[in-house]
C-alpha cells in the first residue's frame, strides 16, 4: 500500500521530481533532464498504475488519495499528501486535477517489438504539438489502434501535456520512433 507522507513545506526535497513543471528550462519531464513521465489527474494516474510506466511517487490532495485508495493498495511508493496551496507552490501553478504521479522513462521500444502483435498501426509524421500528439493517442486508442510509429519530427509523447491530453493512453498504446524515416517504414510492408 502506498505510504502517505504529509508535505507542509513546498521546499521539501522529497517532492523535487514534481517541481517547476511550468518552467520550460527546469522541467523534469524533458528527456535530457531527469527524463521523468508525469501523470496528471485520477484517470491518467490510474492508467499509469496499469502500464509499463512504474510510478516512483505520487503528490496530491487528500480527496484524490481517497479516490485512488483501491488503486493504491498494491503500490509500494510514497503518496505525498499536501494542500492545494502547497502543491501549487511545488509544481508552479494551481493543479485542478489534484494529483500527480511520476515515473522514470523506460527504454524506448524497438519497432519490431511495437508491431509484433499489432493489427492496426497509426503512423505519424511531423506532429510537433504536444497537445495534438496527445489527442492522436486518445483517438488511436478509441479506434482500436494497437501501436503508433513516429517520424523523427514528432513531439515528445511523454511530455506532461501530451500524457494529460491523451487521457493516459500514451502510457498504454505501444509506440516508438522509426529510425531512418521514412525508409524504416518498409518493416510494415514486410510484416504485411
Amino acid at each position: 500500500m502506498a505510504e502517505v507522507i504529509d508535505i507542509d513545506d513546498p521546499a521539501d526535497p522529497r517532492v523535487d521530481d514534481f517541481r517547476d513543471l511550468k518552467s520550460a528550462d527546469r522541467r523534469p519531464d524533458l528527456p535530457g533532464r531527469k527524463g521523468l513521465v508525469i501523470a496528471e489527474g485520477v484517470v491518467v494516474v490510474q492508467r499509469m498504475l496499469d502500464s509499463r510506466f512504474t510510478p516512483t511517487a505520487l503528490l496530491g490532495v487528500e480527496r484524490r488519495r481517497a479516490e485512488l485508495a483501491d488503486d493504491l493498495v498494491t503500490v509500494d511508493v510514497p503518496y505525498y499528501r499536501a494542500t492545494a496551496e502547497v502543491m501549487a507552490e511545488v509544481v508552479g501553478f494551481h493543479l485542478n486535477r489534484g494529483v500527480l504521479a511520476v515515473a522514470r522513462r523506460p527504454a524506448e521500444l524497438r519497432v519490431d517489438e511495437v508491431i509484433e502483435q499489432a493489427r492496426t498501426v497509426a503512423v505519424l509524421e511531423g506532429v510537433n504539438d504536444h497537445e495534438n500528439l496527445g489527442a492522436m493517442f486518445r483517438n488511436a486508442a478509441g479506434l482500436g489502434a494497437d501501436a503508433i510509429l513516429f517520424g523523427d519530427r514528432c513531439a515528445d509523447p511523454l511530455y506532461r501535456r501530451a500524457v494529460r491530453v491523451s487521457m493516459g493512453h500514451v502510457l498504454r498504446v505501444p509506440f516508438t520512433t522509426v529510425p531512418d524515416w521514412p525508409v524504416g517504414l518498409d518493416i510494415l510492408r514486410r510484416k504485411g
